[in-house]
């Protein structure tokens, strides 16, 4: 299996990699294929699809923040079962991250992530695919090490029509697995550069940005 860079619409292997996304997300979570071309010239984007015998079978999304220290992984899709595609996709993209943050200079701290809540997402079948089941992703994610940072989350659709999202939990991979907290001052941060390109936001999302900037602390749960 190769891990190949997407740096252009033009590049066939992304019109795969697009369908993928469609059979696979609901439509609000799927950005229109040609609103990618700038994401994807964009050097702190990283667009990776996993290719087994010319065939795009899974996809990640990911960029790292250096200021911040942190990584956020914005989607990670695994197209069919039995080809060990979520291992590959993970471990390759850990590995990426690790070189990015040693070249700056300063440790990672951790990686954020959107999370579905199963129980608020049962009516959407991602696909057929099982290991994008929301109930598979969630425990595989626990696995992994992330945590839910407790609070009422919403995020702005991608469809960029300022209405508010709420199936999802903000998460957080800390590189210290026995960390309780993240600071509030530095998820509001995060959600303010990372939906920046989205002019449309609901008021829903804008109040629990202040919310946490008027904070301190926010727990780190189980998932």
């Amino acid at each position: 299996m190769d891990y190949i860079r997407i740096t252009s619409i033009d590049n066939p292997l992304f019109r795969d990699m697009h369908n993928l996304m469609k059979e696979v997300f609901p439509p609000e979570e799927v950005l229109e294929y040609s609103l990618w071309k700038e994401p994807l010239e964009d050097p702190g984007i990283r667009v990776f699809v996993a290719v087994h015998e010319g065939k795009v079978v899974g996809t990640t999304e990911y960029r790292y923040y250096e200021d911040f220290q942190v990584a956020m992984t914005d989607f990670t899709i695994i197209g069919q079962a039995g080809l060990g595609i979520g291992r590959f996709l993970a471990r390759r993209r850990w590995k990426d991250l690790e070189e990015l943050a040693a070249s700056t200079g300063r440790p990672m701290i951790g990686m954020f992530a959107e999370i579905y809540d199963p129980y608020r997402i049962e009516d959407h079948a991602f696909g057929g695919v099982k290991p994008m089941d929301p109930y598979v992703r969630r425990e595989v994610l626990s696995h992994l090490g992330y945590k839910r940072i407790d609070f009422p989350y919403v995020h702005p659709s991608w469809e960029n029509n300022g209405e508010a999202v709420e199936e999802l939990d903000l998460c957080f991979l800390p590189t210290d697995e026995d960390a309780e907290e993240i600071s509030a001052q530095l998820v509001a941060a995060f959600l303010r550069r990372y939906y920046a390109v989205l002019a449309n936001k609901p008021e829903a999302w804008e109040a629990m940005v202040a919310g946490l900037e008027a904070r301190e602390t926010v727990a780190l749960k189980p998932l």
